[in-house]
């Protein structure tokens, strides 16, 4: 009898094995999904700049790390620097020169594991037609099923600092950091019945 019921569990194992090592594809929520940039500004305050509404979708593949990825497109009409004369200056020629290159995307190249709950996001990203590597130190928050449309659910909190001169918007540097930190957090949610 002990052993037809672990034959029973193991099958039953190989069974439902194969469920659990699906990558799950998410699509990013604009509304609790944050990118903001921050730098000196003479030394005297750190200023904040938001994203807007993001668009994007992540695959993460829990049993297989290096099977995730991300990609994400940054609409800069939406670019806020919390002072309207200000987000003009933003958009404008000296720096993302919106009308012209009207999104910033990024885009992974790898993903792979840093520790528990914790990744390594290589990827590409691009402003203004200028595209540089640049990689994501990531936060798992947390996985499971969303207490409100019960749909599968992640979130992340990430960080990476770039030049951003490496993306033709350097104006005013080195009084103005050229040095910009990036913190991003995200929740995405995949279909029901993923």
């Amino acid at each position: 009898m002990r052993i037809r019921l672990l034959s029973a569990a193991a099958l039953l194992s190989l069974a439902v094995a194969p469920a659990f090592a699906e990558p799950v594809t998410y699509k990013l929520d604009p509304s609790h999904t944050n990118v903001l940039a921050q730098w000196s500004h003479f030394g005297y305050s750190h200023p904040f700049a938001h994203f807007g509404d993001i668009e994007g979708t992540l695959v993460y593949d829990a049993d297989n790390v290096a099977g995730s990825s991300v990609e994400v497109t940054l609409p800069l009409s939406g670019l806020n620097g919390f002072s309207e004369k200000f987000n003009e200056h933003l958009r404008s020629a000296d720096f993302f020169d919106a009308a012209k290159y009207p999104t910033a995307t990024f885009k992974s190249t790898k993903v792979e594991a840093a520790g528990e709950g914790r990744l390594k996001v290589a990827g590409d990203l691009t402003i203004k037609d200028n595209t540089r590597p640049v990689v994501l130190d990531v936060t798992l928050n947390k996985a499971a099923a969303h207490p409100m449309s019960k749909a599968p659910a992640i979130g992340f909190d990430a960080t990476a600092t770039i030049k951003r001169s490496d993306f033709g918007v350097g104006a005013y540097a080195p009084n103005v950091s050229d040095e910009v930190t990036l913190r991003i957090t995200t929740e995405a949610a995949a279909p029901k019945g993923e």
